[in-house]
């Protein structure tokens, strides 16, 4: 844990205090569970998102991929009668082509990150909502599927994505700070040009950082589906892109690409539910949501770049008092 998770984790613990002081009912096991389970759906795309970032992209189309995935899961279990297992193949493999398609049309046509996923966002949303006819999607009243209640689950009292979050994170851990492709992910988001010429594949690596994004996504369309038992495809997983680039950029992702903690991305996810929470507590009106969403970044944001810029003077101090101290011997 770098100095950048320790402060993070322990503005979590300051800012939990406080919640818990105005409304003690924040440490109730409910409350804890509820909010668990929040960490555990969000962390799951945030994590994605932080493999988008680290290579200087962006993933817009989170929220809308989430919608359409979760339409069709719904769709293909409850009206199909497809067995989930099948259909939540069905989904990760519609997910991984999502993905694929994102990074090959950034890496071999050049186009904007923005540019593609942006317009993603739109037809993802535009799908799912022409396929339901604007209807909400869910499971026929009554209705049971042995082995689905596994995303809803509270073994021991904590929600399964919690589980399941543990697992990507630690997998997300090792491959992003212990594997060559790690390094690469980050060689590519300091210089791509560099990474090139010192013999990277770098459109592979790329193309691979958004399958893994869109990938964990539709694992996370999965879950939301299920938490909520039904899909309105015009208002579902609205905006959550914008909570998953909150939470990396808190959690240490630079969006100049290069830089990432998946520990700190964790951590921001945390804080970011620990700030909802705070607002239905205290009875701050929902639609400050926005405006809570819009500052995390906005500060988040200014910080990464006065600590880039710190970072940068320093290097020159140093490389200039090197260069003066050989200057005088």
């Amino acid at each position: 844990m770098n100095r950048k998770d320790l402060g993070l984790l322990v503005l979590i613990l300051v800012v939990g205090l406080f919640v818990y002081l105005r409304n003690p009912l924040f440490l109730s096991a409910n409350n804890l569970a509820n909010t668990a389970n929040l960490v555990g759906l969000f962390g799951l795309f945030s994590i994605a998102q932080g493999f988008v970032i680290i290579t200087g992209g962006i993933e817009l189309s989170v929220g809308s991929m989430i919608a359409l995935l979760g339409v069709l899961f719904v769709d293909m279990v409850g009206r199909m009668g497809i067995p989930w297992p099948i259909a939540a193949a069905t989904v990760l493999l519609l997910g991984i082509i999502m993905g694929l398609a994102h990074g090959l049309l950034i890496t071999k046509l050049r186009m904007q990150p923005f540019v593609v996923t942006l317009c993603g966002l739109l037809i993802y949303r535009g799908m799912a909502r022409g396929y339901t006819a604007d209807a909400t999607a869910g499971f026929p009243f009554g209705s049971t599927y042995p082995g689905l209640d596994f995303f809803v689950a509270r073994p021991f009292g904590i929600p399964t994505s919690v589980f399941v979050l543990l697992v990507v994170a630690v997998i997300a851990w090792v491959v992003l700070h212990r594997s060559v492709f790690g390094r690469y992910l980050y060689a590519v988001g300091k210089n791509e040009e560099a990474a090139k010429f010192s013999g990277i594949r770098t459109d592979l690596v790329v193309i691979a950082a958004y399958v893994i994004c869109a990938s964990l996504t539709a694992i996370a369309a999965i879950f939301f589906a299920m938490y909520t038992r039904s899909v309105q495809p015009s208002g579902h997983a609205n905006f959550y892109e914008l909570y998953a680039i909150a939470a990396a950029v808190l959690g240490g992702f630079s969006l100049r690409g290069g830089e990432g903690s998946i520990i700190g991305v964790v951590l921001g996810t945390i804080l970011l539910q620990i700030l909802q929470n705070l607002v239905n507590l205290l009875g701050i009106p929902s639609s400050l949501n926005f405006a809570v969403m819009g500052t995390v970044i906005l500060v988040g944001v200014l910080v990464d770049q006065q600590w880039g810029q710190f970072r940068e003077r320093r290097r020159i101090r140093e490389a200039a008092r090197v260069a003066v101290k050989l200057h005088q011997s």
